[in-house]
């Protein structure tokens, strides 16, 4: 039974819990190759930091999994998550045609979340998805555990990808 007094604590998958580093390749060519990108994701290797930081969480709080993956690469999010061992907990996956920059998309659900229960954290490596939330009053834990590419960047914000 869920209990709906629990605050959320919400986590970002790439770059905070899932090491994407290896399937980076796919975005550094031109035009980038978003299915290899996707299709790459369930050999994530955990990060350690970020995993540690979801368990313990889940102690006090209900988990929520907020991701700009689209909604085609349920199936193998899904299964990569149980896999680790990390709580289970709903998944909010872009749309497969949304092209927002994630700091849009990502706000837009926390909003929505935050309506009806506390949201003790957000955990999320886009430094502009953490402060677009810590402008909208979230506490924001920032994932620096991990280096971001460039290219991941840029497509986060101006393609709307991940």
């Amino acid at each position: 039974m869920i209990d709906r007094t629990r605050p959320y604590a919400v986590f970002d998958l790439d770059g905070t819990l899932a090491d994407s580093s290896h399937r980076q390749r796919h975005l550094d060519r031109r035009p980038r190759d978003w299915d290899a990108f996707f299709a790459a994701a369930p050999a994530d290797p955990p990060l350690t930091e970020g995993v540690a930081l979801c368990l313990a969480a889940a102690e006090e709080c209900e988990v929520v999994y907020l991701t700009g993956r689209p909604e085609r690469c349920r199936k193998d999010t899904l299964e990569w998550l149980s896999g680790q061992g990390l709580p289970a907990g709903t998944v909010h996956m872009r749309r497969n045609d949304d092209r927002r920059p994630a700091r849009l998309t990502k706000l837009e659900i926390l909003r929505r979340l935050g309506r009806g229960r506390e949201i003790r954290m957000l955990v999320d490596d886009d430094e502009l998805v953490c402060d677009a939330a810590e402008q909208a009053g979230f506490r924001v834990v920032r994932a620096r555990w991990t280096g971001a590419s460039a290219a991941l960047k840029d497509a986060q914000e101006r393609e709307g990808r991940t």
